[in-house]
């Protein structure tokens, strides 16, 4: 009989063995990685370490016992990728909440023919409905893969529940379905970190709610602050002077509805332009965001169960290194480059 080896391969943290022929190749670990965590192999990224680190779909037949260091004490093969199931869960909840969202406009649709025409302020292109308790982020969604999830759950729903917040969400009519956190990693470079990201006019909103090294959260001010930036984008995409302005608004409504903390603005000046803000924080290198992010399709892999229970990805039983988040974090932001220079190249 031919020999064997087992292989042990970490996904979310969770190591799975596989024993497989000494002959095997990565197209045979790949083909029981599907087979026995119903992960497609299109969506199975491998990163072996210390060489020849990231491998990707579709793999060549390449034996393992000619790439595989097993000796060496740094040897760890991790699994990025997103089972099957989840993915269709996904596709599921986005096809739910379109046909609601269409159910929604048709309705509105039909009660607008039936009433006399009136004059209103066209404001977050997300709103759903004349009630004040629509006015709100729908969905909160911490990133499960980083430390203490819980942690950023209750900071979520602390901005979401901030009494400013909400008296400026309302008077503006913004409906925004989904606010997460921004992984730092994915944001970050040798020259500057952004602080938030509004995708599509208030589809998602992204918020840097962690410190670069992931072991605390950043001053809850600035991050609200941050938050009535990517507000302003619900209708204005453009670092223009209607978008400044209304971001003043949204700003000194937010600090005259916080009757917590008595109401009073920090600053009774005009508002600021952009590097009066970073100034303003001491961030040096610090960007709010490069404006209202228009298209593509914002992928919830990873993320946990929100506060109502929903799933929106596959759930983590374990946190990954800081070592795999950059690994994670730097594929997905090479993913996003080479998207953007297909779209350059398109046009």
């Amino acid at each position: 009989m031919e020999a064997s080896m087992e292989l042990t391969v970490h996904h979310h943290g969770t190591p799975h063995t596989f024993t497989l022929p000494s002959s095997a190749t990565l197209q045979d670990l790949s083909t029981e990685i599907e087979s026995t965590l119903n992960i497609p192999t299109d969506n199975q990224k491998l990163l072996i370490a210390p060489k020849p680190g990231m491998q990707k779909a579709p793999f060549p037949p390449t034996r393992l016992d000619s790439i595989l260091q097993t000796t060496s004490p740094k040897f760890k093969i991790t699994l990025l990728g997103t089972p099957a199931q989840a993915i269709a869960d996904l596709h599921e909840q986005s096809a739910s909440e379109r046909r609601r969202q269409e159910a929604r406009a048709t309705h509105l649709a039909a009660a607008r023919r039936n009433k006399p025409a009136t004059t209103t302020r066209a404001s977050g292109v997300h709103t759903l409905s004349s009630s004040s308790n629509n006015y709100t982020f729908h969905r909160l969604l911490p990133l499960s893969y980083l430390p203490n999830p819980d942690r950023s759950l209750d900071f979520l729903k602390r901005l979401r529940d901030d009494p400013g917040i909400r008296t400026a969400m309302a008077k503006h009519k913004f409906s925004v379905p989904l606010l997460t956190e921004m992984n730092p990693a994915e944001h970050t470079t040798s020259e500057s970190r952004t602080l938030g990201l509004n995708r599509n006019k208030g589809e998602v909103i992204e918020l840097r709610l962690r410190t670069d090294a992931y072991d605390g959260y950043r001053d809850y001010r600035t991050i609200r602050k941050t938050l009535c930036h990517e507000l302003a984008h619900c209708v204005f995409g453009p670092h223009d002077r209607d978008f400044w302005n209304l971001t003043a608004q949204i700003e000194k409504e937010v600090e005259s509805g916080d009757w917590k903390s008595g109401g009073h603005s920090v600053s009774g000046q005009e508002f600021y332009n952009p590097r009066d803000w970073e100034s303003v924080q001491g961030g040096e290198g610090e960007y709010v965001d490069e404006c209202g992010w228009t298209g593509g399709e914002f992928v919830l892999g990873g993320l946990r169960e929100d506060e109502a229970g929903r799933r929106a990805g596959a759930g983590a039983s374990g946190a990954e290194s800081r070592r795999e988040i950059m690994a994670r974090a730097a594929e997905e932001r090479m993913k996003k480059e080479e998207r953007t220079g297909k779209q350059d190249d398109a046009t």
